[in-house]
């Protein structure tokens, strides 16, 4: 009795295995990851590289704006856009870095900007007048070099607001300056954030660092964006739309010939010649209808006449549209 009990059970055991392995199918298989529950991977190669794309371009406007406000050669570039855990983020990073928060309004949350002082020491050195070269980097910093920092990071983040226009429009916010990452942390230590480093170059001789850190909550919401072929679409139409407006901006100086057309007359040849003083021309147009301004010769809006400080004047009333 007890060999048939044994055998039921062997049998019993054997039928499960072989039912795991059956309803475990193949494709299941082929769509099953390693998934790390220690450190998650959040953002997508999609993401990142989405990511990078847009600072990349926000490295080359920042460039640009900085080389004429420092009124040196600045060149900045992307190095690295990686995702790592908040915790591994702040242990990585000097105790000397300068830590900048901000925020893009309407995301959710704080972002992080860490500054090398090597960096920094040459752009407060040129804000104060000096020639941008500098020995003792590793200083702390007096009261007046935070309000330039604040100013500084200002337009840093003013820009990186532009660049962020192509996935949705946000509002640069400064928060704080801190010193070290530890005493304002802006998320909890085990949450995935995305880092972008940059190489920036001051001059010939001033190399230094600069990275800017986005929680995982903060980018949340705009995940479905983040993927190149929705930057590159709307980055056309946002050009498109720079683009008209720049040149709307370039026109508005430009002089335009307005002209208001009292009414109209057919009149023979022989009765031109005969005109004279005192003479008086029929027109096709009656006192109380509405006249015709033109712009450039091309008829834009219906108007009335009227009198303003002993000057003759029109009223605009309607917009003119042809008859069909």
């Amino acid at each position: 009795m007890e060999n048939q009990d044994f055998n039921l059970d062997e049998n019993l055991k054997e039928d499960a295995e072989f039912n795991l392995e059956v309803s475990v199918s193949d494709e299941f298989k082929r769509g099953c990851k390693l998934y790390n529950f220690r450190r998650p991977d959040k953002f997508s190669k999609e993401h990142l590289k989405a990511l990078q794309d847009i600072h990349r371009d926000f490295a080359r406007h920042l460039a640009t704006v900085l080389t004429g406000y420092l009124r040196m050669e600045v060149e900045i570039d992307v190095i690295s856009v990686d995702q790592l855990t908040y915790e591994e983020y702040i242990c990585s990073m000097p105790s000397h870095v300068q830590n900048m928060i901000f925020k893009l309004n309407p995301l959710s949350g704080e972002i992080s900007m860490g500054m090398s002082p090597e960096v920094l020491a040459v752009v407060l050195d040129r804000m104060l007048g000096g020639s941008g070269v500098i020995n003792d980097h590793g200083k702390e910093l007096t009261q007046i070099e935070e309000l330039l920092t604040t100013k500084f990071v200002e337009k840093i983040i003013k820009i990186l607001e532009e660049a962020w226009g192509t996935i949705l429009p946000v509002k640069s916010e400064f928060v704080t300056l801190a010193n070290g990452y530890h005493s304002v942390p802006i998320t909890t230590s085990g949450e995935i954030v995305t880092l972008i480093s940059f190489e920036v170059r001051l001059g010939q001789k001033n190399f230094g660092l600069m990275n800017i850190c986005f929680p995982y909550p903060v980018l949340e919401t705009v995940l479905p964006k983040l993927t190149p072929q929705y930057i590159y679409q709307h980055a056309s139409v946002a050009a498109n739309e720079i683009g008209k407006n720049e040149t709307l901006e370039r026109i508005k100086g430009a002089e335009l010939e307005m002209q208001v057309i009292l009414g109209m007359a057919n009149v023979e040849i022989n009765d031109v010649l005969d005109l004279k003083v005192d003479d008086v021309i029929k027109l096709d147009q009656k006192l109380d209808k509405e006249l015709i301004a033109c712009v450039n010769k091309k008829k834009k809006f219906f108007v009335v006449p009227g009198v303003i400080q002993n000057k003759v004047c029109v009223k605009i009333v309607d917009q003119y549209q042809e008859k069909e």
